[in-house]
């Protein structure tokens, strides 16, 4: 009774927190989770009319490769989750048809497959990237999960490539609460 109690009190926490503060999220649009009073209206319009580019690309069936030769990647909202494709990583196709939106990780840059060599290896490296979250989402313990994925990405990308992507995108990664993302990240390391 009380983890259902529990189970319940968790899901309205999520709504609470994450579908209310993005009403465009439940209608296929885009979200941009960059800090919106503190940039330019320009760059703000550029950036949403990438993802929305993308995510047309997507729901059409596009199949696209995140670029292996950059350190770039693309969060892919879905409906309860997201998914991270890294570099080289396969994105569109029937896979991501159900995807709701999109935020591109540092200087995105998306080609096309020219080989059906290159489709296979891309879906193969999509496929590790999925196992890399899977394994990090096998931690019972929320803020270490949270801790893991904040660790994965400041390995790879840069501090203010990190600081621009939300809460929200980190949280639905791993399956923890947005305020626990939150947490990890305004503890100072010891």
């Amino acid at each position: 009774m009380d983890s259902e109690n529990k189970q319940r009190s968790q899901t309205a926490l999520y709504e609470e927190e994450v579908l209310v503060r993005r009403p465009g999220f439940a209608n296929s649009q885009s979200y941009s989770g960059i800090n919106q009073e503190s940039l330019n209206p320009c760059t703000d319009q550029m950036q949403d009319s990438q993802e929305s580019k993308i995510l047309k690309q997507l729901h059409d069936k596009k199949l696209l490769i995140v670029n292996s030769r950059r350190r770039n990647g693309l969060i892919l909202y879905k409906h309860y989750h997201a998914e991270f494709a890294g570099p080289g990583a396969a994105v569109g196709g029937l896979f991501d048809v159900d995807c709701q939106g999109v935020i591109p990780v540092g200087n995105l840059s998306l080609v096309h497959p020219e080989s059906s060599e290159e489709r296979q290896r891309a879906y193969l490296i999509r496929r590790q990237w999925i196992r890399l979250i899977l394994q990090i989402t096998d931690n019972p313990a929320p803020l270490q999960r949270a801790q893991t994925i904040l660790n994965q990405f400041e390995g790879f990308f840069d501090a203010a490539t990190i600081a621009q992507l939300p809460d929200e995108a980190f949280a639905l990664l791993v399956g923890v609460l947005p305020h626990t993302i939150r947490k990890v990240r305004n503890t100072p390391i010891a």
